[in-house]
Parts: C-alpha cells; sequence; structure tokens
C-alpha cells in the first residue's frame, strides 16, 4: 500500500472536506484523511490518476495544486481563514506574522513577498478582507451586537472594525446589516473585490 498526499484549492469548511473525501472515494481511493486544503490516499499501486482527481475535484468547484508555490500560498490563506474564524477562541492579540509563519514552517517575510507578488494583495490586506467576510456574516446571522463582533475578530473597537468595513465594502456596519441581500462571497472568492 501506499500513502500519497495531494493538496487541494478553495477547501476552505467542513462540508468542502466532506464532498472532498466522498469524491475521492468515488474514485476508488481509500481516504486516510482530509484536512484543509489537502488529502491522504492510500492506494495499492504508487500512483494516483491525478488528471481524473483533476477532473472530478473542478466539477465541485476545487483545484489540484501543483506546485510548491501555490501549494505554500493555499497554506497561508487555510491559516488566514482559520485565524479569522476562531478569533474569538483564542488571544486577541496574537500576532499574524508569527502565527502565519509557524503554520507553513517558514520565514514570514519570505513568504510574505512570495504572497504579495503571486496574488497581488499583500497578506495584511487579505486577512482584512477576511475578517470583514467574517463580520458580514456575524451581522447576517445577528446573533451579536456590533461590539462582541468587533471583540470576536480581533478589532480594538467598534470605530476600528466600522472604518475598516467601510473601507471595503462602502457601506457601514449598519446600512450593511440593514441590506444584508447578496453582499455575502464565497470565501474563496474574497479577493476578487
Amino acid at each position: 500500500m501506499a500513502t500519497i498526499k495531494i493538496n487541494i484549492k478553495n477547501m476552505v469548511c467542513d462540508r468542502c472536506k466532506r464532498v472532498v473525501a466522498e469524491e475521492l472515494e468515488n474514485l476508488g481511493y481509500t481516504v486516510l484523511q482530509v484536512g484543509l486544503g489537502e488529502a491522504e490516499l492510500s492506494t495499492t499501486n504508487a500512483t494516483v490518476d491525478l488528471e481524473r482527481v483533476r477532473e472530478v475535484l473542478e466539477v465541485n468547484g476545487f483545484e489540484l495544486l501543483d506546485d510548491r508555490k501555490t501549494q505554500l500560498i493555499e497554506k497561508v490563506k487555510l491559516a488566514i481563514i482559520e485565524l479569522v474564524h476562531r478569533a474569538g477562541e483564542q488571544d486577541s492579540h496574537i500576532n499574524t506574522s508569527s502565527y502565519i509563519a509557524d503554520k507553513v514552517g517558514l520565514d514570514y517575510n519570505y513568504v510574505s513577498t512570495l504572497f504579495s507578488s503571486s496574488e497581488g494583495i499583500t497578506i495584511e490586506k487579505y486577512l482584512i478582507l477576511q475578517r470583514i467576510e467574517r463580520a458580514k456574516e456575524l451581522l447576517v446571522y445577528d446573533e451579536l451586537n456590533l461590539k462582541e463582533i468587533a471583540f470576536q475578530l480581533g478589532y480594538s473597537s467598534v470605530a476600528h472594525l466600522s472604518s475598516q468595513f467601510k473601507k471595503v465594502t462602502g457601506l457601514t456596519p449598519s446600512h450593511f446589516k440593514q441590506i444584508k441581500d447578496d453582499r455575502r462571497k464565497t470565501l474563496d472568492k474574497v479577493q476578487d473585490q
């Protein structure tokens, strides 16, 4: 038995992991583990039909990542998404650059330069976009007030959240909450503004 790890773009939630696992099993592979951005397979021969895997993934909105640079960029994005979604559970004063460097196992300056040149956006800007998208989600849920949302996302104040929210969306959080129709994007499309 051979163990093979594949990297996959656009996997940002538990539902994504479930879909990928099901599709890989339908192709006849034994799925050992599926995490955000990757899957580990066991196969009787030493190879995986990557073209078949690629086709199945693309039909479901995912992309097979082949080169190391693309895989690294995807790891950074997943680390940022994880950081934003777990912000309320962790110390809100976590050092983003240290967190990302630890998650990807490389020097932050190198990762930051590579990310900017590849994506045309800084890691900081990508983080802001993700935080604002999470704020939109929390506003739509209507379970937390703005102060609680600001705290959960690690903002120093409601004013800071409101300022960034307006810069990104053109709306105040309260105005967004009033119109909340069709203003949200899927996490993999956040950069395409």
